[in-house]
């Protein structure tokens, strides 16, 4: 092998493990699917596409958010824990979903420990 292709190869190389580096940084930690995606229901905040990338709208107020694209996923953990804080309570092997008024919304029931400790740590309730 010449000098050529080896600096060709390496370059390469360098190339494609940046780039599965930033890829791993713009992810946020994974999530336990299936408690996420109830829970999720009934969080006002949603992506909106939009032509520069994705917007994140509060459907109780119509505010929209456009944080730069490797902020969104970012971005929408922040909020989804800061309403959690104020929404969401845990009551023997349930979550609660709580209203603005404070009123029970629905009961969502904690299958696995894995569940109970990702919603500790994810939301801090």
């Amino acid at each position: 092998m010449n000098a050529k292709k080896g600096f060709f190869l390496g370059l390469l190389f360098a190339f494609f493990a940046l780039g599965f580096i930033a890829i791993q940084k713009a992810t946020p930690p994974a999530k336990a699917d299936r408690i996420y995606k109830e829970i999720k229901v009934y969080s006002p905040y949603k992506f909106e596409k939009r032509m520069g990338g994705l917007a994140i709208v509060n459907t109780r107020t119509g505010e929209k958010e456009k944080p730069n694209a490797a902020d969104a996923l970012y971005r929408m953990d922040d909020l989804d824990k800061q309403w959690g804080k104020k929404h969401l309570k845990i009551v023997a092997n349930d979550v609660i979903v709580l209203g603005d008024h404070n009123q029970t919304v629905t009961k969502i029931f904690i299958k696995t420990t894995k569940e109970r400790v990702w919603l500790k740590k994810f939301f801090g309730i």
